[in-house]
């Protein structure tokens, strides 16, 4: 059950990661994503993205490694 949920976290961490680099306009329009680019600024929205998708990736490295 661990190595499916590490999975999920990793495919995630990608999905994150694809959303960051690509900045689709149905995603990054939306209300809560301007709101964290209101306080954190463009770049601070990528960088927190960025770290978001690394917890993640973390995570499932260790689900797998347990």
């Amino acid at each position: 059950m661990m190595k499916v949920w590490a999975i999920v976290s990793i495919l995630y961490a990608a999905a994150v990661i694809v959303l960051a680099i690509t900045k689709p306009a149905a995603i990054w329009n939306m209300k809560k994503i301007q709101i964290f680019e209101k306080v954190l600024g463009v770049k601070g929205t990528e960088i927190f993205f960025y770290v978001w998708a690394l917890i993640f990736l973390v995570l499932g490295v260790w689900l797998f490694t347990r």
